[in-house]
């Protein structure tokens, strides 16, 4: 028996009962490039049809949270999943219809082409029907401040239309609560996997989302995420910048008293500003020191991110 390349697209769904039969029916079941081609529904907590729905559409699987716990986790699950289910390559796409499965096959060929690792459906680069004014400018911000976070330039880094290799989705670790859009990006960079964007139609949303109905609290919650994750991947850099700018001001301040006692031979008038100083050499090399232990801590969850990753390659094998 040959070896058959199996897709699984993961569909994450909360409260979704009017539109995910839909998106289930549109996925290709017969693409050339995979010798399979089964969806994984992950249910987050929903409280309407969606189970049924998606059962009744003819969903290979679907695996439910008892409550709601978030997009970030329930792609988490959702990864964990299709691997569980043999996936070669994973396609994740939103159960609301704003994206057209039938595209599936553009989005996967630069991973069966061996060309990516991780593939991101661009709606910037495509076809946008309709997207509110407010999210538009949102999803632009959030993009350039990843693109700048993860040093990568990315045209759509909030799209939820994205393929990964198996080997990809083996070494992401999804650490957030919140999202996992912004995060895998920069992990992915950090982990020198190679990363694609193709062009796809995005198309207009009946009802209000409900990922993220208020964009501004999604953008105060992204950008702490986004945060977080960079501070995780590139401690010593932060810390050394933000240290190293700190003593610096500390050390012109201490240069200023030195001058003033060298030509006046008194420092009392300039007591307050010795004391600032020293407080800014302190705090500033203390700060540095900080960097060089979070980076001894991050070199040892390398480690541990490596073994976790050999556990898995050899630990999920294909059912």
């Amino acid at each position: 028996m040959g070896y058959i390349t199996r897709l699984v697209v993961t569909i994450p769904a909360y409260n979704e009962e009017k539109t995910i039969a839909d998106v289930i029916k549109k996925i290709p079941r017969d693409l050339n490039s995979c010798d399979e081609v089964k969806v994984l529904v992950l249910d987050d907590g929903s409280m309407d049809g969606t189970v049924q729905a998606a059962k009744e559409a003819g969903a290979d699987k679907i695996l439910s949270h008892v409550h709601n716990l978030g997009l970030a986790i329930t792609f988490r699950d959702a990864l964990d999943g299709a691997l569980d289910m043999g996936a070669d390559i994973i396609v994740n796409i939103d159960a609301d219809g704003q994206y057209d499965p039938a595209e599936i096959s553009k989005l996967i060929a630069p991973v069966i082409e061996d060309k990516a690792d991780l593939v991101l459906g661009s709606r910037f680069d495509g076809y946008i029907e309709e997207m509110p004014l407010s999210k538009k400018l949102g999803n632009r911000v959030a993009t350039k401040v990843a693109s700048r976070a993860a040093g990568k330039h990315f045209s759509d880094a909030q799209t939820g239309f994205r393929a990964l290799s198996r080997d990809a989705a083996m070494r992401l670790n999804i650490m957030s609560d919140f999202t996992y859009t912004q995060e895998t990006l920069v992990q992915a960079v950090n982990k020198n996997l190679r990363i694609s964007e193709v062009p796809v139609n995005f198309y207009k949303r009946e009802g209000e989302s409900r990922l993220f109905p208020n964009v501004w609290n999604y953008a105060k919650r992204g950008l702490s995420t986004l945060i977080r994750t960079y501070l995780y991947h590139n401690p010593l850099k932060t810390f050394l910048i933000i240290g190293g700018l700190v003593f610096a001001v500390g050390l012109i301040l201490g240069l200023r008293v030195l001058l003033h006692y060298l030509t006046t031979s008194m420092v009392t008038p300039m007591l307050p500003t010795s004391v600032l100083s020293a407080v800014l050499l302190i705090v500033g090399f203390q700060v540095i020191i900080l960097g060089l232990v979070a980076d001894l801590i991050r070199r040892n969850q390398n480690v541990q991110e490596e073994i976790l990753y050999r556990i898995k390659k050899n630990g999920k094998n294909r059912t």
